[in-house]
């Protein structure tokens, strides 16, 4: 293949097999992805004109390998270890990087390294993003609206974090791998949920950053197929996401759920969530995701708003809240106790939350939304128009905005 593009998911998906194999075989992990990013750019040029290489993988590694020596070799000299070429030289005797036992395990296990319980949440995301994902630090900078010189600065705090604790690339113990794994699944759900509901900025989704949650998640369920968990999530992000291309209008205006065109739903996002659901929910009682998903279901499958089951919907928030003290999940249940028992019973639970969820826009939107249902009108506009000064995604300001507005000129 020459004179063509090379395909951009050809990249993303060697990119975590191939950093993980120059890791395991040469250690330096922070160099390692500096390494990998200049072979996947060098890929990037060459192969257009060159055509693919039979093993696109070993060149990647090749080269990447390559890079990582001139690196060492520069930071040796800088650092003025002279001992550091000798043991560069001793571990030149571990097997080579090409045979490792097999790719999805490095992945796996990069996956554990970026998502390790040394690193705070936001290093985790980026981490990953860099590592796993493939995505260039600018990118991940624009994903979350910060500057890329500060994205700069939290990778690199994260790689050093890995040098300084001497974290292992290996995976983690038999007892540590549950919680290890839930940091994972963790770290993939906050991604696909910053790109289905930015939570600052001009625009309401970001499909680029929920398309890499769900990418690595599909990445994830294809090395532990049998963990039901991993197949909750996946079918969470999938149910959730086929909603998208109708939660917005043409003018990037939020369109709430019961006034979508549910035409416009991913028929076969909504497909395979459910199959997924399907053939995890028998393994065993099923974890928050799974529960989740669930919901997700009943709301993609009801061809009307009127049609959806809303007391099924309640019962499994009710399960959810069992497990978790999670205030933003109460929030969830009492709409659909709104639903069930009218708006006056959820108000009463909406405003027990107040004093934990005080500064979360959400708690003023769903109370806004009940005070609407009971007929208060003056409340409603005052908890639209404080919630609309809690948020800092504008398209949720101007809809919060829209509707207090309507309800100060009704008719």
């Amino acid at each position: 293949m020459t004179g063509t593009a090379v395909p951009e998911d050809l990249l993303r998906g060697l990119a975590p097999q191939v950093l993980g194999a120059v890791v395991r075989r040469y250690g330096h992990f922070d160099l390692a992805g500096d390494a990998v990013q200049e072979a996947l750019l060098a890929a990037a040029r060459q192969w257009p004109d060159q055509g693919v290489p039979g093993d696109p993988r070993a060149w990647l590694i090749t080269v990447a390998a390559r890079r990582l020596t001139d690196l060492l070799r520069a930071e040796q000299a800088r650092r003025r270890r002279e001992d550091a070429v000798a043991q560069w030289a001793v571990r030149r005797t571990a097997p080579p990087a090409d045979r490792v036992p097999a790719d999805a395990d490095d992945t796996l296990i990069l996956l554990f390294l970026c998502c390790h319980p040394a690193l705070s949440p936001a290093s985790q995301i980026a981490l990953t993003l860099r590592a796993v994902g493939g995505l260039s630090t600018a990118e991940i900078a624009r994903a979350f609206l910060v500057p890329e010189a500060t994205m700069t600065r939290r990778i690199t705090r994260a790689k050093q974090r890995i040098k300084d604790s001497r974290i292992p690339f290996a995976p983690p113990a038999a007892a540590d791998r549950p919680a290890r794994l839930a940091a994972v699944l963790h770290v993939l759900y906050l991604i696909f949920n910053e790109g289905y509901a930015v939570t600052s900025g001009p625009s309401l989704t970001r499909a680029d950053l929920s398309a890499e949650a769900i990418r690595l998640t599909r990445l994830v369920h294809r090395l532990l197929p049998g963990d039901p968990e991993v197949t909750g999530l996946l079918a969470l992000m999938l149910l959730t996401d086929a909603r998208r291309p109708a939660r917005t209008g043409p003018h990037g205006e939020l369109i709430p759920m019961n006034e979508q065109d549910r035409s416009k739903w991913n028929a076969a996002y909504i497909a395979e969530g459910v199959d997924l659901l399907s053939e995890a929910l028998p393994k065993g009682e099923p974890g928050p995701y799974q529960i989740q998903a669930a919901i997700a279901a009943l709301h993609d499958e009801a061809p009307t708003p009127e049609a959806t089951d809303w007391p099924q919907i309640r019962a499994l928030y009710e399960v959810l809240m069992r497990s978790s003290d999670n205030p933003v999940v109460a929030l969830n249940h009492a709409v659909a106790v709104a639903m069930t028992d009218g708006p006056r019973t959820a108000l009463d639970l909406v405003d027990a939350l107040r004093p934990r969820l005080a500064e979360d826009h959400r708690l003023y939107a769903v109370r806004a939304h009940l005070l609407e249902m009971a007929g208060d009108i003056d409340g409603a506009r005052a908890a639209y128009q404080e919630a609309a000064r809690r948020t800092h995604s504008l398209p949720q300001q101007r809809y919060l905005n829209a509707r207090a507005a309507r309800l100060a000129s009704p008719g």
